[in-house]
């Protein structure tokens, strides 16, 4: 089981508060602190349990931010002081009311997690796990930057993934022995890359195996050697399916909570009343607080009250389901493989509570599962698996994501491929950036300018802008961090060249993306003229 935690870094002190931070706070409450507890409900009990999680660096710098961290305090305080306004509201209406005081338990319980247990230091957390043997912890590429699409420059490569391992090394002192591709994205050639980083290993979607250089012979139960000692992983379809489909996935169960429907976008509700809780007071938005399940896919059907025991129930139904379909696809495995069969289950982490609100109850039966001493599966680490089998076959994968139709079509199309233009401009500024001013002086106010502008550069090139334009949600802001990233990274270029750097504006730049504070821009130097 793979859970990778990425979102890309949203951060604006310039303003006192701003909406798209929300994404953090939304998955701090619904999916990171409840993945902790469940952490430590399955060691409390003692059950033999192992778990992947990526961090993403973006990720990683948010979570240690200062700025944040406070804010996300103010932002629970909100919630608790709406939930308290919705038991009062509610009081004649026996099923919301019960669903009303079971938020407001939830969210005083998150912030008193947050605060007391955890210091306001989430990672932490994870880093106890790890050290436990019970987590394992690896890293993603620096600002999550779609590789195949960056391919024109290996020095843009190169540094989307040293950056991110060095991120990763900074808050947890070690390396990282496994690497998230963003969006599972690998091209013939990345895994030098990766080796030259001290990568054991990475994932692929189950195509990006099978089309491999050479027939693989375990198929998807069963890493590939890339020829130098990386190992590709394969995402298992049968466990995808079982998951992430919208038609056969378990959270589309009835019984689930409905993640749309949430009292901020009830008409039923006046705008006076949401205002302290919604954007600008005026703009109707999630706040966390959703009274319904699922009910059906029909929209003419009244949707019925959420109904918590039922959907943990089921839950733990679904559980015992996806074990079972493991094992049975296990059992069809000839024995020609010669070694017991692999099953990479890989997700996005914030599919766990956030989007899935009973997620985390369904990876820890998952887990208590596997974890029996009579079960016939073992939840292990990858990491695990080559230590006992090293030996695997030898090949390469084909092309590959976990994108829409397999490939790159979701991250260059006709509505964003007006970006890859001016990346590749600013990645060629930056190179020959870093081939003039190599010898500038270490702290110099030029050293800081040429720093700051490749930190534009890399925010620039996450592959969230892009998957964003394309999906249709929230493009307005998808479309302004872009052009805003670029602007900045062009402003800054052209006063190192032109010798006109002004200190005040660049410290203000520094202070609104402070991602990545070890970086040093001569890493940007071309490989073939160093």
């Amino acid at each position: 089981m793979v859970l990778h935690a990425h979102l890309p870094y949203v951060r604006h002190p310039e303003y006192a508060s701003f909406f798209e931070e929300n994404w953090l706070f939304e998955a701090l409450t619904e999916c990171y602190i409840p993945l902790l507890e469940m952490l430590h409900r399955l060691q409390r009990d003692q059950v033999a349990f192992n778990l992947t999680l990526s961090l993403s660096p973006t990720l990683i710098n948010m979570l240690d931010d200062e700025l944040l961290r406070e804010r996300y305090v103010a932002h629970l305080q909100a919630l608790i002081q709406l939930a308290d306004s919705e038991i009062r509201r509610t009081r004649k209406e026996p099923e919301l009311h019960r669903l009303a005081r079971l938020y407001r338990r939830f969210f005083s319980r998150t912030l008193q997690q947050f605060c007391e247990h955890y210091h306001h230091d989430v990672l932490s957390g994870f880093e106890r796990f790890s050290q436990s043997g019970h987590l394992e912890l690896m890293t993603s590429a620096a600002t999550h930057g779609f590789l195949p699409l960056l391919n024109h420059s290996e020095t843009a490569v190169r540094n989307q993934i040293g950056i991110g391992i060095e991120v990763f090394q900074a808050r947890f002192n070690r390396q990282p022995r496994g690497f998230w591709l963003p969006e599972c994205a690998y091209y013939p050639g990345l895994e030098d890359i990766l080796y030259e980083h001290g990568i054991a290993y990475c994932f692929t979607d189950s195509h990006g195996v099978l089309n491999a250089s050479q027939h693989p012979v375990r198929g998807v139960h069963a890493p590939l050697d890339c020829g130098n000692g990386v190992h590709v992983f394969a995402r298992n379809p049968e466990a995808s399916t079982q998951v992430w489909s919208a038609d056969e996935g378990y959270p589309g169960d009835s019984e689930y909570r409905e993640y749309y429907s949430d009292i901020g976008l009830d008409e039923s509700l006046s705008v006076d009343y949401l205002s302290p809780y919604i954007l600008d007071g005026t703009t109707r938005v999630q706040t966390g607080i959703k009274y319904h399940r699922i009910t059906s896919a029909d929209s003419q059907i009244r949707k019925q009250a959420y109904r918590p025991r039922y959907a943990l129930r089921k839950a733990k139904v679904h559980a015992a389901d996806f074990v079972s379909t493991c094992q049975k696809q296990i059992d069809q495995i000839d024995n020609t493989i010669q070694r017991p069969p692999v099953i990479v289950a890989p997700y996005d982490a914030e599919l766990f509570g956030h989007w899935w609100f009973e997620g985390p109850h369904w990876l820890e039966q998952v887990m208590r599962l596997t974890g029996r001493q009579e079960s016939k599966i073992q939840a292990a680490h990858c990491d695990n698996y080559l230590q006992h089998y090293p030996d695997n076959q030898i090949a390469k994968p084909s092309a590959s994501t976990w994108g829409d139709q397999g490939y790159n079509a979701y991250w260059i199309n006709e509505r964003n491929d007006w970006i890859y233009p001016h990346l590749r401009d600013a990645i060629n500024k930056t190179e020959n950036l870093a081939l003039k001013f190599v010898d500038c002086k270490r702290h110099s106010l030029q050293e800081r300018a040429i720093n700051q502008a490749v930190r534009s550069l890399l925010l620039a090139q996450a592959s969230d802008w892009p998957f964003i334009l394309k999906s249709g949600t929230t493009v307005e802001y998808a479309t302004k961090r872009l052009t805003d990233h670029l602007a900045r990274f062009n402003y800054l270029h052209d006063t190192i060249l032109s010798n006109t750097i002004d200190e005040y504006t660049l410290s203000g730049l520094e202070q609104m993306d402070r991602v990545f504070p070890d970086l040093d821009f001569r890493d940007f130097r071309p490989r073939h003229i160093k």
